[in-house]
């Protein structure tokens, strides 16, 4: 099983994220987090730990918004189905691939 003490989470500098009660809950949850005000500093839209960056959030609103949403039961289905489609396209070698890429 993972447990949340031996992960290290991740997240962007984006405003909401900076709030105090939301770095007191990771620093609660998460003793070893990344992010601005965290005990790992690290900076915002680096893509070093996070290669699914360069790819899925382009790719789902791509996928969700190709043509209009009508209704939020539409939008989820959408949403659903093109995360299936990103797990159906990244595979662990791929993102091993970027990875290594970056290292060098």
């Amino acid at each position: 099983p993972v447990h949340r003490q031996e992960i290290i989470f991740q997240q962007d500098g984006a405003p909401p994220h900076f709030n105090n009660n939301v770095r007191d809950w990771l620093s609660a949850n998460y003793p070893t987090w990344i992010g601005r005000g965290g005990p790992v500093p690290w900076p915002a839209r680096s893509p070093d730990l996070n290669p699914m960056d360069f790819f899925v959030w382009g790719f789902m609103k791509s996928e969700v918004y190709a043509t209009p949403v009508n209704t939020e039961e539409e939008l989820q289905n959408r949403i659903l189905a093109a995360a299936q489609k990103v797990r159906e396209k990244l595979s662990h070698k791929v993102i091993v691939g970027a990875m290594r890429k970056r290292a060098r």
